[in-house]
């Protein structure tokens, strides 16, 4: 049986300690976390009616506005790089019901010939285009699809991969509470680290998103999307 340590090794795991985040680490040296379970998940019907019908009329309006630039993009992405306009991959939504979430293709057709790995930074695999896209985040902009499909939300946790889920709730006790919402095409975590923070950090941004979650802190989420974008912070 494994032998384990409270002792904290990094000063980011002692943040994470002061947040309710338990690390422990065994002598073989594989680490576990257990985040917080929420004790009064409420069910908000008032704030989920208006959340959707917002979610449907920006998202109904971007694509009407966003057709012409959408449609330039997939020519340029056609253009510079063989492949599909659109990449279609499967994540994990809302419950654990999978999903097809869309994406202007950024990345060559042989990114993930050995397998899935997560986008680095500077990341040879990313094509011409797909540079600006990433930096811009116009590489999301199919994904108003996705929320007016009602998959997605304008706010929540970011979808992930079911391989990339498995292995995060294998090591982090608690990360499943992830599914109690729909995801977002941005998030809590995103605008306060994004890419920067480990999935053990993302957790607990959004279980404080999920337990707080209001029309006024996702109107507070967009703007600093907004900011997060213009400032290229933490793209790949």
């Amino acid at each position: 049986m494994p032998v384990w340590s409270e002792q904290f090794k990094k000063p980011w795991q002692k943040e994470l300690a002061d947040r309710n985040v338990t690390y422990r680490q065994a002598e073989d040296g594989s680490v576990r976390y257990e985040v917080r379970r929420l004790s009064d998940m409420r069910h908000k019907p008032i704030y989920a009616f208006l959340k959707r019908t917002f979610d449907i009329v920006i998202s109904f309006t971007g694509i009407c506005v966003c057709a012409i630039p959408m449609l330039l993009i997939a020519l340029a992405v056609g253009m510079d790089s063989r492949g599909p306009v659109i990449y279609r991959q499967r994540r994990v939504g809302h419950k654990g019901k999978e999903f097809t979430l869309l994406k202007f293709r950024s990345m060559r057709m042989d990114a993930e010939a050995n397998g899935a790995v997560w986008a680095a930074e500077n990341d040879e695999r990313v094509t011409r285009v797909g540079r600006f896209l990433r930096k811009s985040r116009l590489d999301e902009l199919p994904q108003l699809f996705n929320i007016l499909a009602g998959q997605m939300s304008l706010v929540g946790p970011r979808p992930e991969r079911a391989c990339f889920y498995e292995e995060f709730r294998q090591y982090i006790d608690g990360f499943d509470q992830r599914l109690l919402v729909t995801p977002g095409l941005t998030g809590w975590a995103q605008v306060n680290g994004g890419y920067d923070l480990l999935p053990e950090e993302k957790i607990v941004y959004d279980l404080d998103y999920i337990e707080k979650r209001s029309l006024w802190m996702d109107i507070r989420c967009l703007f600093q999307t907004v900011s997060v974008i213009f400032g290229h912070k933490g793209a790949r």
